[in-house]
C-alpha cells in the first residue's frame, strides 16, 4: 500500500469534517409509509482536507501525487484525526487537489477531498458489551498509567 509521505505535514483544522455516505436505503409503501433498510456494511467517508505546506513540502506534494499516485487514481494511507484518534486511513482522491495558493510569504495552501474507504468507528464489542469503557476511557487511561505498578 502507498503512504502519505512522512516529511508532509498532516491536514489543517479549517473545514476538516467527516461526511460519510449514507448505508441505508427505503422501499416507499402503498400506505404511505416507508421501510428503510441497511443496503451495505461497509459506508465510504468523504473528507474534505487543507494542507499549508513550505515551498519543498509542496514540490513534494505535487510529485507524490503525480508520479506516485500516478496522477491521484491510486489509493494511500493516510494519517488523519478523527474522534477515534491519530490513525492511518486507507483513502483516494476523488479529484485532483486545488491550489497550490500563497499563503503568507512563503507558504501554499492546497485542498482536497478525500475518500476513506471506511468509516472511523469503534470495534462492535466495545461499544455492544462494553459502553462504558468507550465513556470513561479517559479516566481508564489515566488509572492505569498512574496507578498501575509497573512491569519489571
Amino acid at each position: 500500500m502507498l503512504v502519505y509521505p512522512e516529511d508532509l505535514p498532516t491536514p489543517q483544522r479549517e473545514g476538516y469534517g467527516f461526511d460519510p455516505v449514507s448505508p441505508m436505503t427505503s422501499t416507499k409503501l402503498v400506505t404511505g409509509r416507508s421501510i428503510q433498510r441497511r443496503a451495505f456494511v461497509s459506508t465510504p467517508t468523504e473528507v474534505p482536507v487543507t494542507w499549508l505546506f513550505t515551498a519543498a513540502e509542496a514540490q513534494l506534494f505535487e510529485g507524490w501525487f503525480e508520479h506516485v499516485l500516478l496522477s491521484g487514481t491510486l489509493p494511500f494511507e493516510c494519517p488523519l484525526l478523527t474522534p477515534l484518534g491519530f490513525e492511518n486511513y486507507r483513502a483516494n482522491f476523488v479529484d485532483i487537489y486545488s491550489g497550490p495558493v500563497l499563503v503568507g510569504e512563503d507558504f501554499w495552501k492546497f485542498t482536497a477531498q478525500l475518500r476513506l474507504f471506511k468509516r472511523p468507528l469503534v470495534d462492535k464489542d466495545l461499544v455492544v458489551e462494553i459502553p462504558d469503557y468507550i465513556i470513561d476511557a479517559d479516566i481508564f487511561d489515566r488509572a492505569m498509567n498512574q496507578k498501575w505498578p509497573e512491569q519489571t
